[in-house]
């Protein structure tokens, strides 16, 4: 089965609790319930995690490149101006790796500053808008094109 690591940056373990009108009523628990479910699914052994630490979500990426895992992140506050992730994440694609870039909700739908994104230009894709849906469809792509 394929490896997929399924990374998420500050605040998200707060899901449920933070602006539910925004990020939905189910908490980060829920959300890692359901990728592995979806994981099953496609045939993807997935792995999520969560920190609220840049240098962490760095490092996961740098773990994702060296052992040859695909990537689906969602790299909350970080997506507007880490250019340490982004560099992580261009790593892993031009390793050869899928990156895929999750957001819950629109960003570009939100305040202003939320529309730019620094990991978008070199990701694989991105999905955004759907809440946990974002999630199943982009481990849904990655399936795909690893079958493709």
């Amino acid at each position: 089965m394929t490896r997929v690591l399924v990374l998420n940056g500050p605040n998200l373990g707060r899901l449920g609790v933070r602006e539910p009108e925004v990020y939905g009523a189910a908490s980060y628990d829920d959300l890692v319930s359901a990728a592995g479910a979806w994981g099953t699914e496609l045939h993807l052994d997935v792995e999520v995690r969560q920190t609220d630490d840049e240098s962490e979500i760095v490092h996961w990426l740098h773990e994702a490149v060296d052992s040859r895992v695909h990537v689906v992140i969602n790299p909350a506050a970080f997506t507007h101006y880490s250019y340490a992730l982004r560099d992580a994440a261009a790593q892993v694609t031009t390793s050869g790796l899928l990156l895929v870039e999750v957001h819950l909700s629109n960003p570009a739908a939100r305040e202003a500053f939320r529309s730019h994104s620094v990991v978008g230009p070199v990701a694989t894709g991105t999905v955004a808008g759907f809440g946990f849906d974002s999630y199943r469809l982009a481990l849904q792509a990655v399936a795909q094109r690893l079958t493709a």
